[in-house]
């Protein structure tokens, strides 16, 4: 019952919040190299949006971290830590077959 239920929704959820991370961290560089501009207000709306769901996922990451100045690497610890976690749930899925 695990691996045909539990195992795959937390897979999914796994790959919405690596999507939202990436998805978060394109937008950005292309806000930081001026692509778009902070004053659409569509793109204002959803790096709020984007924050606002990745702050608490990221926080306890950050809190961790040592500071590296003006690079922020949370987003990349947080997507290792979820592959991290896929792959313990792949083993853990092959193991209640």
């Amino acid at each position: 019952m695990i691996n045909q239920v539990l195992i795959p929704i937390l897979v999914l959820l796994a790959n919405v919040i690596s999507t939202v991370v990436l998805v978060s961290f394109v937008l950005g560089l292309l806000v930081a190299f001026n692509v778009v501009s902070m004053n659409n207000r569509l793109v204002s709306s959803l790096m709020q949006a984007l924050d606002a769901i990745l702050t608490p996922i990221l926080r306890p990451v950050r809190r961790f971290m040592p500071p590296t100045g003006g690079i922020d690497f949370s987003p990349i610890v947080l997507l290792v830590m979820i592959k991290i976690v896929l792959i313990i749930l792949s083993y853990l899925g092959t193991q209640f077959e």
